[in-house]
């Protein structure tokens, strides 16, 4: 691997700084701008038409930079390794620095970008062209690292999820590897709020216009991606969500099909642990030696100067060292196919049935997403990520295996075909919502005696048993039925957990002071019916319960790899007690009783355009949202917490943006973003969809030319 250490300094340089476009730099962009009309609706989204693909991705990207530069920037230094370059970046951003550029390497990129086929480098020049136009004629904005893009970046960036592969490589591990031992932190008790997404499809058979529709809800932090619809006479039309710098459509339809990613359970990242003896030089197993390289990062000092530090690393043929256990070396193996990626991520938005989605899909390079797929035809698929190792079966993957045995090496790719995919089901739906594939399609599901186990490292979850009970034996379905589904307020996770607690409690001895202290708590739950809404105060008693039970500090909670439906049911009966005492404490305390609506703690609010540190305030205006968080099986999730100086829960992730698609002779679709589309806070856009965000209450998508007349703010090209 030739690292950024090898360029010269000049050439760091010149990665840092730009000079002003040349005349004909701007004669050139001006050329593209004019082949490119960018309509703005009455919420803000970008509608972009260009004469050909890179015209409508030169306008794409324009349009993302004019709603939120920074995210575009912040994106694209975490993905080229150079976070730490920015003010106010902390110590940490040098590690993460370092974990991105043991796989990206700006020279490689460069050569691949010379490899690519012609039609990708027009796209990627494009969009290189789009962000550097932006800048060009917009002095305002100032960049904190990034004034000029070439186009090789983009193969930086070629995957949309909201977490990549490389970043399930342990950063504490990483540091105490290449740098000095670092005591391990306090970690936070108990299961995170899971991010991931739903994703369902339902056959014509079982609607009511027989039609086939598609559910589209990604769980990420808000604001992660970018609304609009890019549209070119070289029959490019998609509609959808693009996280933000990346010129495809990640979660979209097209006028016949659309696709859904959910974040897969999938084994497909894997570690080996290496034998490791110093000689005359490092020798791996097998007597093969170890390949090492420098790497140099650049960070910004205390007093906003420069520094730079440079490692030594080392890597296998199964990747590079990533950590010490046990006196042996980590080597970490993951997809890293930067072309494929790019190429599949954008041919796929230009599918218009399953056939066609399918061949764009045998590139292999989709590592991290299930995908729930609808088209005109009435076609419905759940398929799996297409990036999968065949290997040995007798190893168990989900730790490290033996380096220095042959047989645990990734014997290539396994087929679409072997894959425990679902097309076409005979139920008549499909769905995914982060947990196994095992349930993706009722009775029609894959098996998994069929199957390898490292297709499913996580199981099921509570979201998953709500959309089974929704879908099973259910017909009649519309593009609002399936809406109401989407939000459909049972929360199964209490469904199963309120009985063992009034269980426990009718098991307490009859002179026990536990009984009097509870009982009207206890009763309040054991008759809910596990439903949630703005007024109900059992929806706050068994959030705040919920809470106190998945962080209390048994041995239960610290198990390594449990998922959070197992922590929770795990929970011994005095633990099921004790985290009800110690809701009802807090909710004393912060809210003055026990019975409090739901909607007066569990709020949205957007005050500024923060990427990392939003800021939050109980004297502000903010907005009640009804629905709970994803862990306790609620489809609609809203991920809330208190924050520094708040008494209420503002959410900072979970449902981002919500679409549901129809594919008749016309596509009909509506949707939702949070906040809104616009990440400047002095816009009109910046907050404008928040209510109907909180409400499920989504817009009609104006996806042809006459739905959207009547509905135009603005027309222009790019630099007008």
């Amino acid at each position: 691997m030739i690292s950024l250490a090898r360029l010269p300094i000049l050439a760091l340089a010149l990665l840092a700084t730009a000079p002003s476009p040349s005349d004909p730099d701007m004669t050139r962009w001006r050329a593209q701008a004019a082949n490119v009309t960018i309509t703005r609706d009455d919420w803000g989204i970008a509608h972009i038409n260009g004469k050909t693909d890179a015209d409508a991705v030169f306008g794409m990207i324009y349009a993302q930079a004019e709603d939120d530069f920074s995210r575009i920037e912040a994106n694209y230094l975490t993905a080229l390794g150079r976070t730490a370059e920015a003010p106010g970046a902390d110590e940490d951003a040098v590690w993460a620095d370092l974990r991105q550029r043991l796989f990206v390497d700006p020279v490689e990129l460069q050569k691949q970008y010379a490899a690519s086929p012609a039609w990708l480098r027009k796209l990627m020049n494009a969009w290189a062209d789009g962000l550097n136009f932006y800048l060009a004629t917009h002095p305002a904005t100032k960049p904190k690292v990034l004034t000029r893009f070439e186009p090789w970046m983009a193969l930086s960036f070629t995957e949309g999820s909201i977490g990549g592969d490389i970043e399930r490589i342990s950063l504490s591990e990483l540091k105490t590897f290449y740098g000095k031992p670092t005591p391990r932190t306090a970690m936070e008790v108990g299961p995170r709020e899971p991010t991931g997404s739903n994703g369902i499809a339902i056959a014509p058979k079982l609607t009511k216009d027989g039609h086939a529709l598609l559910l589209i809800n990604p769980h990420t932090s808000f604001y992660f991606r970018s609304e609009a619809q890019v549209t070119s006479r070289e029959g490019l039309n998609a509609y959808g969500a693009s996280t933000w710098g990346q010129f495809f459509v990640y979660q979209g339809f097209n006028a016949k099909a659309g696709w859904m990613h959910t974040s897969s359970t999938v084994d497909n990242v894997d570690e080996f642990a290496e034998t490791v003896s110093k000689g005359d030089r490092l020798i791996a197993s097998l007597g093969v030696p170890l390949m090492d390289g420098k790497i140099t990062l650049r960070f910004r000092t205390a007093n906003g100067g420069w520094g730079t530090r440079t490692f030594v690393t080392y890597r296998t043929k199964h990747g590079p060292i990533v950590a010490e256990r046990g006196g042996k070396w980590i080597a970490v193996s993951l997809m890293w196919k930067p072309i494929p990626a790019l190429e599949q991520s954008f041919l796929r938005t230009k599918a218009t049935d399953l056939a066609s989605y399918l061949a764009v899909a045998e590139r292999k390079a989709n590592s991290s997403n299930d995908t729930l797929f609808a088209d005109s035809k009435g076609e419905i698929a759940f398929l799996m990520p297409q990036f999968m190792p065949v290997r040995d079966g007798r190893f168990d993957y989900t730790k490290p295996v033996d380096g220095a045995d042959p047989d645990t090496d990734w014997k290539g790719l396994h087929t679409l075909a072997s894959l425990p995919s679902v097309l076409n089901p005979n139920t008549g739906w499909a769905r995914n919502t982060n947990d196994w594939p095992w349930q993706a399609a009722g009775a029609d599901s894959p098996k998994a005696a069929d199957y390898p186990r490292y297709m499913d490292q996580v199981g099921p979850n509570f979201r998953g048993t709500h959309a089974d009970a929704l879908l099973t034996g259910s017909t009649g379905w519309t593009l609002e039925t399936l809406r109401a589904a989407a939000y459909d307020p049972h929360l199964p996770a209490f469904a199963v957990l309120i009985p063992r607690l009034t269980a426990a409690f009718d098991a307490l001895p009859a002179n026990d002071p536990v009984r009097a202290r509870l009982a009207d708590p206890v009763s309040a739950l054991r008759g809910w019916d596990c439903r949630w809404s703005a007024t109900s105060t059992e929806t706050s008693l068994a959030a705040f319960w919920g809470d106190a039970l998945l962080h209390m500090p048994a041995a239960n909670y610290e198990e390594a790899g449990l998922p959070i439906w197992q922590h929770l049911q795990k929970a011994a009966p005095r633990e099921l007690i004790a985290a009800l005492d110690i809701a009802i404490a807090r909710l004393t305390r912060e809210f003055g009783g026990w019975r409090v609506p739901w909607g007066e703690i569990n709020r949205f609010q957007r005050l500024d355009d923060a990427i990392y540190n939003p800021r939050f305030d109980d004297t502000a205006p903010s907005i009640a949202v009804p629905f709970t968080s994803a862990i306790w099986g609620s489809l609609a999730s809203f991920g809330a917490k208190p924050y520094p100086g708040t008494r209420r829960w503002y959410g900072s992730g979970g449902n981002s943006f919500v679409a549901l698609v129809e594919f008749g002779p016309r596509v009909r679709a509506i949707a939702v973003t949070a906040g809104g589309e616009s990440g400047d806070p002095r816009s009109p856009h910046f907050t404008d969809q928040a209510q109907r965000y909180a409400t499920g209450n989504l817009r009609p998508v104006y996806f042809y030319p006459d739905q959207l007349a009547g509905h135009i703010e603005r027309r222009y090209r790019p630099g007008e």
